[in-house]
């Protein structure tokens, strides 16, 4: 699926990935390649982008929201930061 993660400023990350781990409002989820389509508002906390089954990067977010669609996900957040 296609990950898009976007700040105010500019373009954090573009690409395909295996899924995502986000910190939503009431609780962490993951979102993996064809889920159902979602809204959901998302908590400061840890982001882990899933590039595949065995690699994975990390960012600390502040907080926004997610669109899953299509199989794509686009999360807009206030701020965030690689790890």
């Amino acid at each position: 699926m296609l990950l898009e993660v976007l700040t105010p400023e500019r373009k954090l990350y573009s690409g395909e990935v295996y899924g995502v781990q986000l910190p939503g409002i009431d609780g962490s989820f993951e979102v993996l390649n064809n889920h159902a389509p979602l809204i959901a508002a998302l908590g400061k906390g840890r982001m882990k982008v899933l590039k595949d089954k065995s690699q994975n990067e990390f960012y600390n977010i502040e907080g926004g929201f997610v669109e899953v669609l299509r199989n794509k996900a686009t999360v807009l957040v206030e701020g965030a930061s690689a790890i």
